[in-house]
């Protein structure tokens, strides 16, 4: 069972066998897949179950706060449900590979009083760019 699962269960969410399987194609590390990526793998699981369900689903996880949606730079939606353990993302300029990485320091210290501008700050996202492996080797 995954850890999104767990959580679904846990909030009494009602798991029926479409939101089951975009829960479980959710699963794992370093998850950032676009609807249409989570429709394929969901359908190879599940052959019925249509890209309006996961579109749905997935508005109900980021409304329920149990998965985060990423954008980076104008490309599609991506959908991270790691939303219980604090972390930015490193992403390729190229391909768009996105990994979580957590950062050593206080990132909210980083922003002194005079750069607030009289915000109470609530939270930081960083996003670190580079290439990846694969893309820096061509």
């Amino acid at each position: 069972m995954s850890d999104l699962l767990a959580r679904l269960r846990e909030r009494g969410w009602r798991l029926t066998a479409q939101r089951r399987v975009v829960a479980q194609v959710l699963d794992g590390d370093h998850v950032h897949y676009t609807a249409d990526e989570i429709h394929a793998r969901a359908a190879a699981l599940l052959p019925e179950i249509s890209r309006a369900t996961v579109y749905n689903t997935l508005g109900e996880l980021v409304t329920l706060g149990e998965v985060l949606e990423v954008s980076t730079d104008g490309r599609a939606k991506r959908y991270d449900p790691n939303t219980h353990d604090a972390h930015q993302h490193l992403v390729c300029d190229s391909c768009g590979t996105i990994r979580d990485v957590h950062p050593s320091g206080d990132l909210m210290s980083g922003l002194s009083a005079s750069e607030r501008f009289g915000f109470t700050v609530s939270g930081v996202e960083v996003t670190y760019r580079g290439l990846c492996p694969t893309c820096a080797r061509h």
